[in-house]
Order: structure tokens, then sequence, then C-alpha cells
């Protein structure tokens, strides 16, 4: 067995036997079911209710206005051409098997003095409530940018890779400069600006296309740090004469019309371009009072800082761990051990070292090689959280196998 399958096995069955906090656990009047509420059918939603499915105990809601689960990572393959939108694109029917009642609705707001979410039909009551609903974008941080929305897709939420796909087919038919800005962490997978610069480029040569991709970013280095090199190297290895890197190079402003994004110390001209917009909590959660940029969380089981009731997780979660799919779905089996715990009326364990969620996820750099990148991370009271990240030195067909690989086992694990 390969060391990156050997990684990934082990990230797949990591999820961490979390210690809960001192408050006292809320107790459900005996033969009662407890009412589960779960905003968000993505990884982290998902990884909730598979931890909590089939128990008797718990009624299980879930609040989700997309009709099917389309998958952020790997889904640069669909953008630039190489897989179809079924590959990454899933429904929900294995999750209303299991008995799970399914609200195709947005949450838009969450009262909870009443302990309700509100949706635009009416309120879903619980006992406990669990919150994954991915990241915002910080339109204002870019000026121009609200004025251009329609023709600037960011493609970090599910289902906006569409409107990349067609921004890069566009760009590979009409040729010119491809752009893309990159924020300050922290942001939703932090690689992927750079896996689409560099399948992006390499479609630029196999289809002979004039032009070129610009990475304007606003970091020093490519993040996490310690990817900067392999992927650096990757993309002079790979990329050299397709794409220009800018580093230190931070979005002020977008003029669509002139073609040109400001950077403070330069503009750089474009007739293409795909800004990654700075991100944050949902308004959902920022309006509740359990956010301001990000949501307050204890670690190591990612309890709301503001109320006992509620559990944030994935993305929007403001912990050190790195905003990934592989993160969420691994904390959402946290998450669903300690409202066991809260159901059954166990007292809370003290808080103690604890590890907490594994990570794993790939940067291509070709349609065939890619990086591998996992991480290890554990909770130390009164020091927060210690990662360990490992990463491959250069990129390979053995690791862009292990992403194929990957993607299909977590796929199954979540809606299979």
């Amino acid at each position: 067995m390969t060391n990156a399958i050997r990684i990934r096995r082990r990230s797949l069955l990591a999820t961490s036997a979390a210690a809960v906090g001192a408050l006292a656990a809320p107790r459900i009047a005996r033969g009662a079911a407890a009412r589960v509420v779960v905003v968000g059918g993505g990884w982290g939603g998902l990884g909730v209710l598979r931890a909590l499915a089939r128990k008797s105990e718990v009624e299980l809601v879930l609040v989700e206005p997309h009709a099917a689960f389309f998958s952020c990572p790997l889904s640069i393959h669909y953008i630039v051409g190489d897989r179809p939108s079924s590959d990454f694109e899933h429904g929900y029917a294995a999750i209303d098997k299991l008995g799970i009642r399914r609200v195709p609705e947005a949450a838009i707001a969450i009262d909870r003095d009443r302990r309700e979410v509100v949706t635009a039909s009416g309120r879903i009551g619980y006992d406990f409530l669990v919150l994954s609903p991915g990241v915002e974008y910080a339109e204002e941080a870019i000026a121009g940018y609200a004025e251009a929305r329609d023709r600037l897709p960011v493609g970090f939420r599910p289902f906006e890779q569409q409107g990349v796909k067609a921004l890069v087919d566009r760009f590979l038919a009409e040729g010119g400069t491809f752009l893309i800005a990159v924020p300050k962490p922290p942001y939703r997978c932090p690689p992927a600006p750079y896996e689409r610069a560099c399948l992006i480029a390499e479609q630029i040569a196999k289809r002979g296309v004039k032009g070129k991709v610009v990475v304007a970013d606003a970091n020093p280095q490519p993040l996490p740090p310690p990817i900067a090199k392999p992927i650096l190297e990757a993309m002079r290895a790979a990329h050299a004469e397709r794409i220009e890197y800018l580093p230190e190079h931070e979005a002020k402003a977008i003029d669509l019309a002139k073609g040109s994004l400001d950077c403070g110390i330069a503009d750089v001209p474009f007739t293409h371009a795909n800004l990654v917009l700075p991100m944050r909590a949902p308004k959902l959660l920022r309006e509740a009072g359990l956010a301001e940029r990000w949501a307050a969380v204890r670690l190591p089981d990612f309890r709301s800082q503001a109320d006992e009731r509620i559990w944030v997780i994935g993305d929007a979660a403001g912990t050190p761990l790195p905003k990934s799919g592989h993160v969420a779905f691994n904390a959402g089996g946290v998450v669903g051990r300690a409202i066991e715990t809260r159901i059954e009326g166990k007292p809370d364990a003290p808080v103690g070292p604890a590890e907490l969620p594994a990570g794993i996820c790939f940067a291509a750099v070709t349609r065939d090689r890619a990086i591998m990148i996992s991480v290890d991370s554990a909770f130390v009271p009164g020091e927060g959280a210690k990662l360990r990240f490992h990463v491959d030195p250069a990129p390979s067909r053995e690791s862009s196998e292990a992403a194929a690989n990957w993607g299909r086992s977590m796929w199954q694990s979540m809606l299979g």
C-alpha cells in the first residue's frame, strides 16, 4: 500500500473523541425524541447527519435550499472540461431514505430564545442546532465588485462552478489574460486558486490558446505556507510560460470596463477575471449573535461560545483548522457524539488534550498530477490547536489517483 493511500485511509477514519465543555447537559424527557436541526447539506452537515442517523432517540431535520449536493473539492476538473458536472453532483435520496426530514428552503433567521430556525414558510423548533452554512463573500472588500457581480463568478460555493466554467470557456475561446485574485486568509480551500491557475494554464497549452494566467496574490507566497514551495516549483516546472505569479498584490478595486484590477502597488490588466473574495460567516449567524467575522466556538467539540445548544462546524467556524470539506465532515462526527452525550444526559467530560478532526485535500497541477496535503491537529487546553501538515514534495500521478479515489469514497460516505 502506498504512503498516499495510507494517509488517505487514516484521514477518512480519523474522527475525534471529543471532550465537551463544563456546562450542564440539557435533558430530554424520557421517551421523547430530541430534535436536532442541521442547517446546511454540505460536507459538515452531512457528517452530522451520518453520525446521528438511525438513532431512535433523535429526530433529524435538514434545512438545505439546494435540491442536490455539489462538491467544491475536485470540481476544478469540471471547470476546465476534464470531467462532467455529474461526477460532482449527487442527490439527497440516501438522506431521505434514512428518515431524515429535509426542508428545501434557506434558513433566514435563528430565534435562539424560542429555539427555532426560521424559513420563508415557517419555523422549525429544535432541541439542538448544528450550523454548517458555508461562507459568505465580503463583496465590499473590492470596490466595484458588487456592480459587476454577475460577470465575476467566484466559484467557491456549490453550483457557482457553472459560472466559472463559462468564464473559462470564453477565455479559452478568445485568449487574452485570465486574472485570478487571491485574498488574505482565512478563506475556503487555500490551495484552490493556485490549482485553478495551473489547470487553466494546462488548457492554454493543450488548445493552443494565445493567452496567459496572472495570479495576483495578496499574500507573499501560496497558502498554507507548507505548500508554498511545491506549488511554486510545480507552476514553474509545468507552466512557466503561461502563469505569471504576483505576490503581495492585494485586490483593492476592479474596473471591469477598463479591464484593470487595482492592487495598490500596481494596476493589473486583464481580459477575463476570477476574483476569490475575502470570506466570512454568513449573515444568518452574525445576526443571531453567534459570529462576528467567524463563529466563535469552543474546541474540541465546536459548541458555540454564545449558546450551549448550538454547534457551528465547517468553514463558518472560527478555528485555526483549515477550511476544507474533509475537516468539516470529520467535525460532523465529533459534534454527533457530543450531541449524543447531551441527549443521554451524561455529565460533560473534563476538557483535556484531544485530537481534532483530520483533513486531507489535493492540489492538482495538471490533469493527472497532484500534490497531496493532509493535516492532523490536536487541542491542548491553554494552548489551543496544534496543526501538523504533511505535504507531497512534488506533484505525482499517485496523488492524482488518490484524489479521485478519495472523492468517490467521501461522496459514498456522505450520500451513498
